[in-house]
């Protein structure tokens, strides 16, 4: 069954871009959010401010908790082994830090549902395997050809660009195999929607997809609807799927697990205009990465097309839709969630 993608800014995203196809098991929700929304009802991006939840909640230490237990299991996955060359390649981009997002709203939507980590933790570590393969395969000299990832240099740097590419080939088929093998006191056909939901993220009509837009739109005059597919499906999609596999592989009733991507849609991309806002603010030794190399390209981004206030105040816009899609869930189960939107939207790096 096909359909035409929504942006978030209301129109139709053009057809000739859009051969989405459903996906047994991997329904995608269709968002509305304009920036036509009262103002007063987006909280400011202040760190101070994060909103009306859960006071008594420390992301802080929730986040170092997750990440610590998912970096073991990282590591766990992926042993130094023969060949040698191809697994320290892996293991160079797969445990060289980062905040462990994608990882953490698996493992905080499963909790949501009333989960158990441990169903959600080869989810978690997949989609931590294919968005390393992601970073890889981008900072490619072919791709965006980038010299410096979280404060090291690139995969192909390191490694030359014929490993680097095979180091991502295998994190990408890791993923699945390990979701397959490692997920365990969860029913069958639960195991079967995950893959099915990841498979879709990263393919044609996901990651796979947004990136082949993105650099056909290189240097042409795009507009927002443009953007945002890419966005979407570039950056959004892989963080919707960790979070719907967490739901899903945790129990969640089909209500709850649409409800989970429609947050994590905002959330998703929350965090491309937030990126994109500071690649514009920040230095490289800020980021951790190259900064301003998209105004050096004259890429697309938020602040270009629509100014750095009115990126602003988008990103403000989907703090608060996401919200709203956590309202009647138990509190503290959703507090993670509450609190991680904000700091995505706070964050510095």
């Amino acid at each position: 069954m096909a359909y035409v993608a929504v942006g978030f800014h209301g129109s139709p995203l053009p057809r000739t871009m859009i051969t989405n196809k459903r996906v047994p098991g991997a329904r995608r929700a269709t968002l509305r959010c304009t920036m036509a929304q009262p103002a007063a009802r987006s909280k400011a991006l202040d760190p101070n401010n994060t909103g009306l939840g859960p006071v008594d909640f420390n992301l802080n230490e929730y986040m170092a908790a997750k990440a610590r237990r998912v970096n073991e299991a990282l590591d766990h996955a992926v042993p130094l082994r023969h060949p040698a060359k191809i697994h320290e390649s892996m293991r160079y981009s797969l445990l060289a830090g980062g905040k462990r997002v994608r990882p953490v709203l698996a493992l905080a939507s499963c909790d949501l549902v009333g989960g158990d980590e441990a169903a959600a933790m080869p989810v978690a570590c997949a989609a931590e395997m294919i968005h390393t393969m992601s970073l890889i395969h981008d900072d490619l000299p072919c791709m965006d050809d980038d010299d410096l990832r979280r404060g090291q240099p690139t995969n192909h740097r390191a490694f030359g660009e014929d490993t680097a590419i095979l180091a991502g080939d295998a994190l990408l088929s890791l993923a699945f195999e390990h979701v397959a093998a490692r997920t365990t006191g969860v029913a069958p056909e639960r195991v079967v929607r995950a893959l099915a939901e990841l498979g879709s993220a990263v393919g044609s009509d996901g990651l796979v997809g947004g990136q082949i837009v993105d650099i056909a739109s290189e240097g042409l005059a795009v507009d927002l609807n443009v953007l945002e597919y890419i966005h979407i499906h570039k950056t959004a999609r892989l963080l919707e799927a960790a979070a719907v596999c967490g739901a899903i592989v945790g129990g969640g009733e089909d209500g709850e697990v649409e409800r989970v991507r429609r947050y994590a849609r905002c959330v998703g991309l929350l965090f491309q205009v937030v990126d994109d806002i500071l690649d514009v603010t920040k230095t490289s030794e800020e980021l951790g990465k190259t900064a301003g190399k998209d105004l050096a390209t004259d890429k697309a981004t938020y602040p270009k097309l629509m100014g750095l206030d009115k990126a602003r105040d988008f990103a403000r816009t989907l703090v608060v839709k996401a919200e709203e899609e956590l309202s009647g869930f138990d509190e503290a189960r959703a507090a993670p969630l509450y609190h991680l939107a904000h700091y995505i939207a706070h964050r510095q790096n």
